[in-house]
């Protein structure tokens, strides 16, 4: 008999016709999944194999648009979902009106990245981004690492995601996100915590590479046990629609830093198995619900995977395949939603290296990229681009990347290059900053995207990674023949959802920000012969530390930002706003 291992997670809603869902789920064995909602809309799928692990994901049909409807799940006709003494309301599946654009009502999008369902066993971290048991089939009942949360407190304090489902959870009435975007770092491959330690100890020796990190495809099934099967985290996740994508404590910290880094990674003996299964992982947990119907139904690797009684090999070759040649695979994907468009795009595995000619995106990605942004630009009346790592940083830090790439490239010597590779390595000096050009490409692409009698009211950069929250907008100088942009340019960037930061680099992260910051940014930019970036920024807000999350409200051409942080309160994790703005207004 089977039983619901993992999920379900409502992934992706079709905003275009208001009829259509999916719903992802791993069973305990090989079944037909069966998706089905109190007004009669339903579908199913029969489950296909990974590594001896059984997935679907289910396309359900026939949804009323404009509707809030429950749904169960069934596996071979027995219902596991929801538990029987649920103490969560019905999981739904809410779908928009579908109106004229006029009348449409607002998009809500949630956003945050970097949450650890456990701390990790040796601390509570200290990098730029530090970053055994589950529940019984079915049951719902907390892992013991949620247990250990509740009962003892939490040394991080309280995730924010927790706090989210239990106030969604206990008021009927608040207002629920229309889509949930998780920007990275959704497992930490790198950073195990002491639960999931116990578990790859029942396995193998922890005294040979790669030590306590996960090693192989069944480690990394763990790592998702241990974070979606928190019992407030499976019900939001199972009502709330979501969009993800990876960052590199997904595969390891400093993921494709430099061509370097990739050198020595691989030379390793684990490193093969690593990348591998850590991009078949991604790819059966997360990215597949990223897609379309139509995606998935015109993907030649989920059509093989299902196809094969075990599709482990043909997903292998895959992953290998995308490793190996990253430009055969796209991680990056459009989502519309009414009159919002999303692009997220993969900011590690698109990467090129080579050090004369690096750039945070491959051509072909960089060239999908500006396609979709500037393609019918009057479709949209808000942009928003996902990108797990900031466009933005305090100047410093920006200053201080733009140097540092300009040392590895060997603009100052040999022996610059080497220290530069050593402290970008320790510095965790990889962001949009640290691909100069790439930078660059993507400030102009954004200007051009605001600029026009179709421009949108907002082109929004929505990241993680930092630790911390903050909003910057750019400033391009008033002489510059190609003007500023008519649509408002921001970054907003909220992390984490939960994790820690150490108090010496929340210090770093203000001074960054500050005067003497810039100054000495200045400097460096001296040093490495960098010069001006293309244009100035200032912080409008932040920065926050917690664990939090980030909502924008857009309705029309309007939209608001709302920052709400996980507060340890005696009745339990609360959220409490820490930031309501307008952002446009009309």
């Amino acid at each position: 008999m089977a039983g619901l291992r993992l999920g379900p997670l409502l992934r992706y809603v079709d905003w275009e016709s208001g009829s259509r869902a999916t719903v992802w789920v791993e069973a305990t064995r090989p079944c037909t999944a069966e998706v089905r909602c109190a007004d009669g809309a339903s579908g199913s799928s029969p489950t296909f194999a990974v590594q001896g692990h059984h997935y679907a994901l289910v396309v359900v049909t026939g949804l009323a648009p404009g509707s809030t409807t429950p749904y169960e799940v069934l596996l071979d006709g027995r219902r596991v979902w929801p538990p029987e003494e649920s103490r969560f309301p019905p999981s739904t599946i809410t779908t928009p009106a579908v109106p004229q654009p006029e009348e449409a009502g607002p998009v809500r999008v949630a956003f945050g990245s970097c949450r650890w369902a456990a701390p990790p066993a040796h601390g509570h971290g200290s990098r730029l981004h530090t970053g055994a048991g589950g529940p019984s089939p079915s049951t719902g009942d907390p892992s013991p690492s949620s247990r250990l949360r509740s009962s003892r407190g939490d040394p991080i304090g309280p995730d924010a995601l927790d706090a989210l489902a239990s106030r969604l959870a206990s008021d009927p009435e608040a207002v629920r996100p229309d889509v949930l975007l998780l920007l990275g770092d959704q497992v930490y491959a790198d950073e195990t915590s002491p639960a999931t330690r116990r578990r790859l100890a029942a396995r193998r020796d922890l005294d040979e590479a790669p030590g306590a990190e996960v090693a192989d495809y069944e480690e990394y099934t763990h790592l998702y046990d241990e974070s979606w099967q928190d019992p407030e985290v499976r019900w939001l996740l199972s009502t709330v629609p979501s969009c993800m994508i990876f960052d590199d404590h997904d595969v390891v910290d400093d993921w494709n830093t430099s061509a370097a880094w990739v050198q020595d990674m691989r030379r390793t003996p684990w490193w093969h198995e690593r990348i591998v299964s850590g991009l078949m992982s991604y790819w059966v947990y997360q990215h597949l619900g990223n897609l379309s119907p139509e995606a998935l139904e015109a993907d030649p690797v989920y059509a093989a995977v299902r196809a094969a009684p075990d599709g482990t090999e043909t997903l292998r070759a895959h992953a290998a395949a995308a490793d190996a040649d990253p430009a055969r695979v796209r991680w990056s994907y459009r989502r519309v939603f009414g009159r919002v468009r999303l692009l997220m795009v993969d900011t590690r595995a698109a990467r090129s290296l080579e050090e004369q000619q690096r750039s945070m995106l491959r051509a072909e990605e960089e060239r999908w990229l500006r396609d979709e942004t500037l393609t019918d630009p009057g479709a949209y009346d808000h942009l928003l681009i996902g990108t797990s790592l900031p466009w933005l940083l305090p100047p410093l830090i920006h200053d201080a990347e733009t140097w540092n790439a300009a040392l590895c490239r060997g603009d100052r010597g040999e022996r610059w290059a080497r220290l530069g590779e050593k402290v970008r390595r320790a510095g965790d000096l990889e962001h949009w900053a640290a691909f100069p050009e790439s930078f660059r490409r993507l400030s102009e692409l954004l200007r051009e995207a605001g600029r026009g009698s179709d421009a949108p009211a907002t082109v929004c950069v929505l990241s993680g990674d930092v630790h911390h929250a903050y909003v910057t907008e750019p400033q391009w100088s008033d002489s510059d023949p190609d003007g500023t942009p008519a649509a408002r340019v921001l970054q907003l960037t909220c992390s984490p959802v939960h994790n820690s930061i150490p108090a010496y680099v929340r210090a770093g992260f203000r001074f960054g920000w500050s005067r003497a910051g810039r100054w000495l940014g200045r400097a460096l930019r001296l040093h490495g012969r960098t010069g001006r970036p293309p244009m100035d920024w200032r912080k409008t807000g932040g920065p926050w530390f917690g664990n939090q999350l980030m909502t924008l409200t857009l309705h029309g051409r309007k939209a608001a930002l709302t920052l709400v942080q996980a507060k340890a309160e005696p009745a339990g994790a609360q959220l409490e706003t820490v930031l309501e703005r307008t952002l446009t207004s009309n």
